[in-house]
């Protein structure tokens, strides 16, 4: 069956309506029932309850229900508290980020409905877009939005912006006629589409297609065939949290095994095992990773980004390729003037001097011969007829001044088979009319060109000359328009026969330009050893000049157009992508392959853009970003994040955000292991040396709630630094627990483990069991307190502005330490929390042993940091002498 941009518009309209003139809203509400409103489905949105019960599908968290489950039917209520306490703490605070989210998102979305044209029963009605149906007869004018598919049939001088749909900047001129071959959705110049505006002229189509059958409800539809991913920090909780829980459970396993071995109870080895086990998990980590996550999400929200899943906020410092959209996304979505050619001179518009007679007269000529207009700052036409007026509104020339001034006389449309459009205006007495139009074509009747003021004759080398200045503006991705004019009689009508033996004036180049910020931002993403990747289905020479201009691009083999990936296996794909910087007139398939590629070569891949074409690519990478302003709808819904202010350079923000806050995390998970560690180590060795238990159930349910978790967030919300953009990112399967990481926490968790053991015995050889638990617990408790110190940096903080710029860090020490105080000092607080009164000297010992650690493991820090920059220098001075000794 042909396609309708194959089919003449009378066989269109014969089909869909028959003879009738259009639809009879009879005929309208019974179309409406058979093929349903104009609209898109929307997926169906999660209840409250849903998104609090999404919060505990961690593998962690479901392993404490399981020991809070235990512990209550053993009779150890504190443990089961403490566990159902911690983690619906963490599952209110996600509900309620993600509901915060969606709420900011629909505060984006357009209030009022769009509406439409149609005519219905003989006449022009205004109705509901979404009311619009298959075989209404739809009006056009310029500002109006097109609200469903459909086949041209009536055109005077339409051009639609179709960026939206294609990416293409510059707007589209449009044609009844048919098109007897296959061409892309580009190239089809006979149809409209929903989503896009017109710019310029008038029009009628008849509708073809409404709702999911649109090419944006196509779009929409591949959305759901597109998997969302998890951010490495999921993918990286999920496997710490599986590894972490067989580790303690066999630790838990063993120790039970010990104790029954040596002749005790097993109920009460057993509830002592599981007591090990809630001593051990830190209960408190997803509650961390969500606060942390939560005030990067503020942070984000001030620089102009709603993060509207948690995740998307670390898994932005991960990317390693962002693949973002040109139109509105890297540029600005607007055609602007950057060059004037006139008097023989290429003038930047910088330059441009309104003193001098020929410039002047090239702005006066351009606003005069033009159909756009621009009140208060809506600008409504086509964009490189805005682009000229907007040039005059900077320079001081208003188009309403000099409209005024010099008003029209008579005119001759802009027509898509002339490509020129044509005034006329009296200017200083003379009856002068101006041409405007595609170079090729007016170059080829002037008879005149003006140099210094005076019409000379136009030569070959006059010709050769503008061809050379036109092709050159045209290779650096710029819209030329040229201007001409001849004197014409008082009160003549102008005619087509008219546009003839003009006098050349100048050209006008104009583009969409980058944003000022983009090559700043490229350039810092280069530096963080993010790869930029321009995806765009606008043209290849257009989309290379912008490329070049903000340093994506360096060369032209870096950039190619989606027809040479067409026949390309995905293996051959992945081979290619690494070459490739710059891809032009792509499709939204084109896009999700491209993603996928980058994905399956290990990387971690951020896609950024507006439009519906977008769309399935931000939902098929690992963080899709969406434009806030000029972002479609179904942009936003696909995205992860959505940049309220349309600025590319708010995503290296968040990168460096995202960066900050892994290494936060990190921090509080060593922070968190550590101690427990410390722990896990004190039981351990009482166990195996048939010593009493060395911490009570509330001891457990203290250090878990006050010591374990207050230092645990004020690490996670450790200034930032710009030190980690210095930094490659980090691999897509490289692991939380690394070699490193783990050494560190075996070391310092060995460090508080030896000084709580050493507490523990010194108590219980002089007073006995409850003493010995009192010094253990203590002992532990500060050390832990002032090991959140230690894990602020990889590096030696002691002594450096470092050790106290973190106030949320210094408060939770402060207010630990008054706690635990509280609880050994104050008599009354004994029997609540099971320890016993001590002696000066068993105080002042615990507290050295508490202390002793925070200046020894930054010693070992110091240390190893010298030992690793002599290695470093070694090899940069083994690889400097290497080159200097290279044989030729």
């Amino acid at each position: 069956m042909k396609q309708f941009y194959n089919q003449t518009s009378s066989e269109v309209i014969s089909n869909l309506i028959g003879q009738a003139e259009c639809l009879s809203s009879s005929e309208a509400a019974s179309r409406q029932e058979k093929y349903g409103l104009n609209q898109l489905a929307e997926g169906r949105k999660k209840s409250l309850i849903q998104l609090f019960l999404e919060q505990f599908k961690d593998f962690l968290v479901i392993i404490l229900i399981i020991a809070a489950v235990v512990s209550g039917f053993l009779g150890d209520i504190e443990s089961t508290a403490v566990i159902l306490i911690v983690i619906t703490i963490n599952a209110v605070l996600g509900t309620v980020q993600t509901v915060k989210a969606e709420q900011s998102l629909e505060s984006l979305k357009v209030l009022s409905a769009p509406t439409a044209k149609v005519k219905r029963d003989g006449v022009v009605k205004e109705i509901p877009s979404s009311e619009v149906t298959i075989g209404d007869i739809v009006l056009l004018e310029a500002g109006d939005y097109i609200p469903a598919d459909g086949r041209i049939i009536e055109n005077a001088s339409l051009k639609i912006n179709e960026s939206a749909l294609t990416g293409e900047s510059i707007s589209v001129e449009k044609s009844t006629d048919a098109i007897f071959r296959e061409v892309p959705l580009g190239d089809r110049i006979n149809m409209v589409f929903s989503g896009s505006f017109v710019t310029y002229g008038r029009g009628s189509f008849i509708v073809t297609a409404i709702g999911m059958d649109t090419e944006v409800g196509k779009i929409a539809s591949l959305l759901k065939t597109t998997s969302e991913k998890k951010t490495p920090l999921q993918v990286n909780l999920d496997n710490f949290g599986q590894k972490l829980a067989i580790l303690i459970l066999a630790v838990c396993a063993l120790v039970f095994g010990i104790n029954v071995f040596r002749g005790g109870n097993i109920g009460d080895s057993f509830l002592f095992a599981v007591a090990l086990a809630v001593a051990a998990i830190p209960e408190a980590l997803s509650s961390i990773v969500t606060i942390v996550l939560s005030f990067g999400t503020q942070k984000m929200a001030k620089e102009h980004a709603i993060v509207r899943k948690l995740q998307a906020v670390e898994g932005l410092g991960s990317v390693s390729v962002i693949c973002s959209d040109k139109t509105g996304t890297l540029t600005q979505n607007k055609m602007t003037v950057e060059h004037y050619y006139v008097d023989g001179r290429s003038i930047p518009v910088s330059q441009i001097d309104l003193n001098n007679a020929a410039q002047m007269e090239l702005l006066t000529f351009s606003i005069l011969c033009n159909d756009s207009t621009n009140y208060d700052g809506q600008e409504v036409g086509d964009p490189t007829e805005t682009a000229l007026i907007s040039l005059g509104d900077r320079l001081g020339q208003h188009s309403q001044d000099i409209r005024r001034i010099y008003p029209r006389l008579s005119e001759i449309p802009f027509d898509s088979d002339r490509k020129l459009m044509s005034t006329s205006h009296t200017l200083d007495g003379r009856t002068i009319m101006i041409v405007k139009g595609a170079a090729d074509v007016l170059c080829n009747r002037v008879s005149y060109i003006q140099k210094n003021g005076k019409a000379c004759p136009f030569t070959g080398d006059d010709g050769r000359t503008l061809d050379r200045i036109n092709k050159g503006f045209s290779e650096n991705g710029l819209r030329v328009l040229a201007f001409a004019y001849k004197e014409v009689a008082p009160d003549h009508k102008l005619t087509l026969e008219d546009e003839d033996d003009l006098t050349f004036l100048g050209l006008t180049a104009m583009m969409d330009p980058p944003r000022v910020e983009s090559a700043e931002a490229v350039a810092r993403c280069k530096a963080a050893h993010i790869k930029p990747v321009m995806i765009t289905g606008d043209h290849k020479i257009t989309a290379a000049a912008i490329a070049k201009r903000i340093g994506i691009l360096e060369d032209m083999s870096e950039a190619c157009e989606g027809v040479q990936i067409d026949h390309m296996s995905d293996e051959e794909l992945e081979k290619f992508v690494e070459k490739i910087s710059v891809y032009a007139r792509v499709s939204p398939e084109h896009k999700i392959r491209i993603v996928r590629a980058w994905q399956n070569k290990g990387n971690i891949v951020s896609m950024t853009g507006d439009g519906v074409n977008d769309a399935p690519a931000l939902k098929q990478a690992d963080i899709g970003v969406a434009m806030g302003i000029t972002g479609s709808e179904v942009a936003k819904d696909a995205a992860s994040m959505v940049l309220t202010d349309d600025n590319f350079a708010t995503i290296v923000k968040a990168v460096e955000n995202g960066r900050n806050v892994y290494a936060n995390i990190k921090n509080a998970i060593k922070f968190l292991l550590s101690g427990n560690f410390g722990a896990i180590l004190t039981v351990l060795y009482a166990s195996l040396m048939a010593l009493p238990v060395p911490f009570a159930p509330v001891h457990l349910l203290f250090i878990n709630l006050l010591t374990d978790s207050l230092p645990a967030i004020a690490l996670g919300l450790e200034p930032h630094t710009s030190a980690v953009m210095n930094e490659r990112p980090r691999p897509k399967n490289e692991s939380i627990l690394t070699k490193d990481f783990l050494l560190g926490i075996g070391f310092e968790g060995l460090c508080i483990g030896t000084t709580t053991t050493i507490a523990f015995l010194v108590g219980n050889m002089q007073s006995g069991a409850l003493a010995g638990s009192t010094m253990a617990f203590g002992t532990l408790c500060m050390a832990r307190l002032i090991h959140g110190f230690n894990c602020k940096s990889e590096k030696p903080v002691l002594f450096t502005k470092k050790f106290f710029n973190n106030l949320y860090l210094i408060g939770a020490f402060v207010l630990g330490m008054v706690l635990i105080n509280g609880v050994l000092l104050i008599p009354a607080l004994s029997g609540v929390f099971k320890v016993a009164s001590l002696g000066s000297s068993q105080l002042l010992l615990m507290y050295a042993l508490a202390f002793i650690n925070l200046p020894f493991i930054q010693i070992i820090k110091w240390i190893r940091g010298r030992v690793h920059m002599r290695k470093e220098k070694a090899e940069a001075k083994k690889h400097s002498y290497g080159k200097n000794n290279v044989t030729v």
